[in-house]
């Protein structure tokens, strides 16, 4: 492999027509400079440099392989800058996986704050309740039956919690008032939320378990938001955590539930190794902001 710094001396040797000239640009002595260029004429087994009178005249062959030089210089450089931006966080890659009310809320104002700040940054978000694994850089969960100091290889926080709220419409027996218990929802139509049994439902039902009763569900729906505007069709009711709400149709009107009251635990899970991303570290502070502002 032929020696960089001697092929930067040649550089400068060529561009500079002397060797006493590239001595002084690069701060060598020029006996330096001579011996650099003797050694790589050894190297390549070509001659690089000729006497032409009182001075020197680069061959063909010095000027061919020091614009091949250029080039290759150029791309260190340019990989240089690029370890440098992977190492601010500017560049690479950044996974985000989240759950789907985070990802209508929380996610896009966030993830836009991170791409103006490291706009040659690729993100790969994945939806957990899709995704057939959780493995990503940074993760916005819901804390399940399983402890979040079980996950190794992450660094996990508490985030927020937030309590359920029923939905209803504003015109059912429901509508005016502050707060309803769990249990006087016992009979009513129910609209399920959460077609993939995920956690969230599963806090539901715990809490109304402890209340005595099991949901009777008429409706099925994908997701908070389709049930909700099966509720404004007057059809059930539905139990949604806060940050599921989003923009309530006019006709229904959302409200705390209480005795029990149904809680979910979002947590922030991230990867050890990357834990010193600076992309990383902003989108966590992003989130970590956006919980303790109540922007729910």
């Amino acid at each position: 492999m032929l020696d960089l710094q001697r092929l930067r001396v040649l550089r400068a040797v060529v561009a500079d027509g002397s060797i006493h000239g590239a001595a002084a640009s690069l701060g060598y002595s020029a006996s330096a400079i001579s011996q650099q260029i003797s050694a790589l004429q050894r190297a390549t087994g070509l001659v690089l440099i000729e006497r032409n009178g009182r001075g020197i005249a680069p061959t063909a062959a010095a000027r061919r392989l020091t614009d091949e030089a250029g080039r290759v210089f150029q791309s260190l450089a340019e990989l240089d800058g690029l370890v440098e931006d992977l190492r601010a966080g500017r560049t690479g890659t950044l996974t985000v996986s989240y759950f789907a009310s985070a990802g209508a809320t929380w996610i896009p104002p966030a993830i836009a704050t991170v791409v103006r700040e490291f706009p040659r940054l690729r993100l790969d978000l994945r939806l957990v309740e899709r995704a057939e694994t959780h493995e990503a850089d940074v993760e916005i969960f819901v804390e399940g039956p399983t402890p979040p100091e079980s996950r190794p290889g992450y660094r996990v926080r508490p985030l927020v919690e937030e309590p359920y709220h029923v939905v209803v419409r504003r015109d059912s027996a429901f509508g005016g008032h502050r707060h309803v218990a769990l249990r006087d929802l016992a009979d009513q139509a129910w609209i399920d939320n959460d077609v993939a049994h995920g956690p969230c439902r599963q806090l539901m039902l715990d809490a109304c378990q402890a209340a005595g009763f099991t949901p009777a569900f008429r409706v099925e729906t994908q997701d908070y938001a389709s049930a909700i505007q099966f509720v404004a069709q007057g059809l059930g009711i539905t139990v949604v955590p806060r940050l599921g709400l989003g923009a309530l149709p006019v006709t229904v009107v959302a409200i705390p539930v209480t005795d029990p009251v149904p809680v979910r635990r979002i947590s922030l899970a991230v990867r050890a190794g990357s834990a010193a991303n600076p992309a990383a570290s902003r989108l966590v502070e992003l989130l970590t902001a956006q919980a303790r502002t109540g922007d729910l």
